[in-house]
């Protein structure tokens, strides 16, 4: 049992350290060139995918009750919703 979880961890480091280096070649790769929204939007999806990785396997929220899953997750909209606002109402 505990095999599998070093391999399994093992494996998220490694797609973590691909999607860090997946964002590095966004902005810096000279031998294919993207746009500056492109690089960002690619940047915002790698971060999106680094971070259910990380909320789901190293911080163990895969293996808890959905209920304390669903309340993380309407923390973040909220969170989302509250810096959307704070944005906006910058003039």
């Amino acid at each position: 049992m505990a095999h599998d979880s070093v391999k399994l961890y093992s494996a998220i480091y490694v797609a973590l350290l691909v999607a860090a280096t997946l964002n590095f070649l966004l902005f810096e790769s000279s031998f294919v060139e993207f746009t500056y929204a492109q690089a960002i939007i690619g940047t915002l999806v790698i971060a999106t995918v680094k971070t259910l990785l990380i909320v789901a396997y190293f911080m163990h929220l895969r293996w808890e009750n959905r209920s304390l899953t669903y309340l993380m997750g309407m923390a973040l909209a909220l969170t989302m919703l509250l810096m959307a606002a704070a944005t906006y109402s910058i003039s």
